[in-house]
């Protein structure tokens, strides 16, 4: 099974921590040269750091579309051949409660910077005629889940987007998939400690996954071994 991507350059959002983070160094293990994403300066050395010649970091501000500007203009001459859009944020509340910028900030940053990231980076997919893009979703997009209306529904858009998006690419040998993570131990789950165990009854495996897990799930897709396999949807949940 071919797995290596060498030669490959990869666009992975939100790459400083948790689940981001830990596909950056799957790809890079690969061999990949990985381009991660982070809201900081400090976050972007991390990522350097952290990949040391097999990639670097830069910042990125997802809902600033100065921010997304100036990532294409810098990357002009470091076109992804793989797309990971995984940079999201969560701002929950009950709907009958949700400010208009609870909801618009979410729909930004989760999917219209997605819009905005995937139609720069086929360009010179298009042209190679090779070309890898996986979406981040989550369960919370195909299960919903109270709270998150926002977060849902921006969730849920990536999916719609990703299934019509592969049936636009599918001759040119470009593949557009999702993998939608269950309930996964990073800093934006960290919060559910108090009722976790009531969380953990609803997982069949009984415990919550790894960034590993998700990281493991991408770098198949974005192989020459994943080549037949586009517009789908892997849940990486534990059974949920």
């Amino acid at each position: 099974m071919e797995l290596s991507l060498s030669g490959k350059i990869a666009l992975v959002t939100g790459a400083s921590r948790g689940i981001g983070e830990a596909i950056a160094k799957q790809l890079a293990l690969q061999g990949a040269y990985v381009i991660g994403t982070a809201t900081s300066d400090q976050g972007a050395a991390h990522i350097s750091a952290a990949l040391g010649e097999q990639g670097r970091g830069i910042v990125l501000n997802l809902s600033l579309q100065s921010s997304i500007d100036h990532l294409i203009e810098t990357l002009k001459d470091q076109s992804p051949d793989i797309l990971v859009c995984n940079a999201g944020i969560a701002r929950d509340n009950l709907l009958l409660r949700m400010k208009d910028e609870e909801w618009a900030e979410v729909i930004n940053t989760n999917l219209n910077s997605t819009f905005q990231l995937t139609r720069w980076a086929i360009k010179s997919m298009v042209k190679k005629r090779w070309g890898r893009i996986v979406n981040i979703s989550s369960v919370s997009g195909i299960l919903g889940n109270p709270g998150q209306t926002n977060y849902a529904a921006a969730k849920a858009g990536l999916i719609g987007f990703s299934k019509s998006l592969a049936l636009e690419l599918a001759t040119r040998s470009i593949t557009v998939n999702v993998v939608a993570p269950g309930f996964i131990e990073t800093d934006m789950t960290k919060d559910l400690t108090a009722n976790k165990e009531a969380l953990l009854k609803h997982i069949p495996q009984g415990a919550m996954g790894k960034p590993q897990d998700i990281a493991a799930a991408v770098g198949f897709l974005a192989s020459p071994a994943a080549s037949y396999i586009t517009g789908e949807v892997l849940k990486v949940a534990g059974g949920l």
